[in-house]
């Protein structure tokens, strides 16, 4: 994974290579997964759930995204590290300047924010100041509140249309990637087709760009509750090194995530 730009995960999408990614908070999985050759790895606010045993996202702060930032790098230095804005830490676009730059300086190649239009001012804020930008759109952690609880996005026709919308608007504004999380697989397949930017899909059927799981997940860590659109490959594989190579193989040659794994 030594040398990966956002430029040749683009170049991937071009020519039909599908994208891996998996979360990593710490040097000692960075390490595993930037050897087995994982595309890239996204320091999540998932943090939140799986490291600190919160119910949401929410209570993660920046300073906890930039202290795990900084042990994914240590431990993978040559990898692509995309860094989670946590909630409300880029309310307007001078916060998101600020907070987006201590999680460069801890490492981060790229931010991730959770949002729609109201984040087009705010993604050419950071463009402009050299900060790359991935958009995330479907089930956005970070509303759980508003949206009523973790459920399928985009299903009726009008949604579905509105997130095609603000997908491309969002590409427009400068975002270079899309992480899109739980919505049908046809919608997956229709932004994927229609951005020229990789589009990394969890729970959005095997049509898109890419993949990314929680690493937990992927480990079956979580087994009082998986979400269906995850696979223990560790159960499947035996160890760990071979769970993450089977999980590679099996995005790469499209047999995950199947239809047992997507939303129609």
């Amino acid at each position: 994974m030594a040398g990966m730009t956002i430029s040749k995960l683009t170049k991937m999408k071009a020519a039909g290579d599908k994208i891996v990614s998996v979360t990593a908070y710490d040097a000692s999985f960075a390490k595993l997964f930037a050897q087995a050759g994982v595309d890239f790895m996204l320091v999540g606010d998932s943090l939140g759930n799986v490291v600190q045993g919160q119910a949401t996202t929410l209570p993660v702060t920046v300073e906890h995204i930039a202290y795990h930032t900084e042990a994914v790098r240590r431990g993978a230095p040559d990898a692509f590290v995309m860094a989670d804005m946590p909630f409300m830490s880029y309310a307007t676009p001078h916060d998101a300047c600020l907070e987006a730059a201590k999680l460069m300086r801890a490492g981060a190649n790229m931010v991730k924010l959770e949002g729609g239009d109201w984040l087009l001012e705010t993604i050419r804020c950071l463009v402009e100041r050299s900060v790359p930008v991935c958009a995330h759109l479907g089930l956005l952690p970070q509303s759980v509140h508003v949206l009523g609880g973790y459920k399928v996005q985009g299903r009726e026709q009008s949604a579905a249309e509105n997130t095609v919308r603000q997908a491309m608007a969002l590409e427009q504004a400068g975002a270079q990637m899309l992480v899109l999380e739980c919505v049908p697989t046809e919608l997956g397949k229709l932004i994927s087709e229609k951005l020229s930017i990789p589009v990394i899909g969890i729970g959005a059927g095997g049509q898109t760009d890419g993949q990314i799981l929680v690493m937990h997940d992927m480990f079956g860590l979580n087994s009082d509750y998986l979400p269906k659109f995850v696979k223990n490959f560790l159960a499947e594989a035996g160890d760990l090194e071979s769970a993450v190579k089977l999980y590679i193989d099996q995005v790469k040659e499209g047999s995950f995530p199947g239809p047992e794994h997507s939303f129609e």
